[in-house]
């Protein structure tokens, strides 16, 4: 388990380094637009190179310089704001971390009971009825599903906020006086419920999938035959393997539930990533564009090393697997099983 995850480890640090690589190819080795509102732009607002004072360096040095103020959490000033990056972008991550976290939450306990429900009672009623349900959220767009629970729970039912967001802490001395866990979960649930129906169906289809195909193995029969129960059986034989294709997705599916969470940030008015990128795009203002872009590539290559881990802890035989091939890869081994010239008796 240590040898794979000291692997995957490396792996992160590479991706790590290719994300950086490339969007200092697209940020500051690409040379600016020549034509003349792009002119005019860039000198009305300095780029990244003049702010950063990369005019007269080698492109080696520049990106030498580049990575040691991503390191630093250096990410320069706004074009269009009196605030650094670091100021935007730490004051709208935990608003898109609390929406992607909260709405996965939410999705998983959706999906693992319908899921569960479908695959003990196939092509029944209830399967079919819920799959229904299911698939209609995945195939609606995040707008329009916002904007029709918006109007249901929030205009007709007065159940919900229409929008807004409050923090999770309250702070008496913010001019934004709404605040605490209560409030912030209250201003929330529309947007989980949201992202939640986006993913719930096909997470619910994977488990649906995955524990058929468990049910019907043979060590599955066996703990049948030794009378244990349907609990036990589903317990400690198939939901462990059921896990696996939903954390296997999970690290894939970061990255689309980002994407996902602008259209959300955006109806519901909550301060986020989303929101920040979206006026960014808008006016051109590449430090803050760089930054999300920076933030986000980050956090998706942590959520598929952690989806990695977790997948090597559930599953033996990823340890098993890794131990094989680091025994194949001895020099020993590698010297002992090598092929010995064949030697063919010649007949008279």
């Amino acid at each position: 388990m240590l040898v794979f995850i000291v692997r995957r480890l490396l792996w992160a640090v590479l991706l790590v380094w290719v994300i950086t690589l490339i969007t200092f190819v697209i940020f500051v080795a690409l040379p600016s637009g020549t034509g003349g509102r792009q002119r005019a732009l860039v000198t009305l607002t300095p780029d990244l190179q003049t702010q950063w004072n990369l005019e007269h360096r080698s492109l080696p040095s520049q990106y030498v310089h580049f990575v040691n103020r991503i390191a630093h959490g250096d990410l320069g000033r706004s074009l269009r704001q009196p605030l650094t990056v670091r100021q935007i972008v730490s004051s709208a991550l935990p608003v898109t971390a609390s929406l992607v976290i909260g709405g996965t939450l939410i999705w998983l306990l959706l999906a693992f009971p319908i899921g569960i429900l479908s695959a003990l009672h196939p092509r029944s009623p209830m399967d079919r009825g819920l799959m229904v349900v299911l698939l209609i959220g995945i195939s609606a767009h995040p707008v329009w599903l916002s904007l029709v629970l918006s109007y249901l729970l929030g205009a007709k039912a007065h159940l919900f906020p229409l929008a807004g967001y409050c923090n999770f802490l309250y702070n008496p001395a913010s001019p934004n006086q709404c605040g605490g866990p209560r409030y912030w979960a209250y201003h929330m649930i529309l947007p989980w419920l949201t992202f939640a129906f986006l993913f719930a169906a096909l997470y619910a289809r994977m488990i649906r999938a995955s524990l058929l195909e468990s049910m019907g193995e043979d060590y599955v029969r066996t703990a049948y035959a030794k009378g244990a129960s349907r609990a036990r059986v589903l317990r400690r034989h198939v939901l462990r393997n059921a896990l696996l294709p939903v954390v296997a997705m999970l690290g894939m599916d970061f990255a689309l539930a980002l994407g996902g969470a602008i259209f959300i940030e955006t109806v519901y008015g909550l301060p986020g990533l989303g929101q920040v990128l979206y006026r960014a795009l808008g006016s051109r203002d590449e430090p803050v564009i760089l930054g999300i872009v920076i933030v986000v590539s980050l956090a998706v290559a942590i959520a598929n090393l952690l989806a990695d881990i977790a997948y090597c802890v559930l599953d033996p035989r990823v340890r098993l697997r890794t131990h094989s091939e680091a025994r194949d890869a001895s020099p020993a081994l590698r010297r002992h099983t090598r092929a010995q010239p064949q030697v063919t008796e010649s007949t008279p």
